[in-house]
């Protein structure tokens, strides 16, 4: 099974190439680091939500869940961290 996640805002709107497959996809968006002043903490920030997002990705059970569910917990976990402080 593959997985397409866009990260960029800009990219959320926007028609994704076909991938072949069929590939699952879902918007993980956050804010672009280098457009803040200040983007150290803004790189280090992305980092943690991103790093959250994929430890929960890789805790769901995959083999067990149908396809309409895993876009579900795909979706909920784009949701999730959206701030450092989630």
């Amino acid at each position: 099974m593959d997985f397409v996640f866009t990260l960029c805002d800009q990219a959320a709107g926007e028609v994704c190439p076909v991938w072949p497959g069929q590939p699952l996809s879902a918007h993980w968006g956050v804010e672009d680091p280098a457009a803040a002043p200040g983007s150290e903490r803004q790189f280090r920030n992305a980092m943690i939500i991103l790093t959250r997002r994929i430890e929960w990705f890789l805790s769901l059970p995959l083999a067990a869940i149908d396809n309409l569910s895993l876009q579900n917990k795909l979706d909920e976990i784009g949701k999730q961290g959206a701030t450092n402080d989630d």
